[in-house]
């Protein structure tokens, strides 16, 4: 069975809460849930992580090769301030797709850099919990 790690970044445990005029009322669970139906019905395993610390992002990306086939990463603020997850998903050379709930290119301008996405193969983002959906899809097809 394939396995992808799914890595939920800063803040994220907040979302429902937090900026609901932004991130909507959604929340980590929610998102959880709707991705754990997919897997299960795509017949792939996930393991999904949520962190605020940058150091344990790139050891979760840094182990991943050895027991992951794809990573499906929303890196939130470290999207745009984080050599070293960039660094580790280079390192790594497995599928990786980023996402994003909000549309990271109509909010303020010091968002419109990804340092992560020329290193992953592709990037979904302003769809709210459906970019998390359309990217496990998408790293799904990657990997099958």
């Amino acid at each position: 069975m394939k396995k992808i790690l799914v890595i939920h970044g800063p803040n994220l445990k907040l979302l429902g809460s937090r900026e609901v005029k932004v991130y909507g009322k959604v929340t980590i669970n929610d998102i959880n849930r709707a991705l754990s139906a997919i897997a299960k019905s795509k017949k792939v395993s996930l393991e999904i992580v949520q962190s605020d610390h940058e150091g344990g992002i790139v050891e979760l990306i840094g182990k991943a090769k050895a027991k992951f086939d794809a990573i499906l990463i929303n890196p939130a603020a470290y999207t745009h301030t984080s050599v070293a997850i960039r660094d580790a998903i280079s390192a790594v050379d497995i599928p990786t797709v980023e996402v994003h709930l909000s549309n990271i290119y109509a909010r303020e301008e010091f968002r419109h850099t990804s340092l992560i996405a020329p290193v992953v193969m592709g990037q979904v983002s302003g769809f709210g919990k459906m970019s998390y959906i359309l990217g496990l899809e998408a790293v799904i097809s990657l990997i099958k």
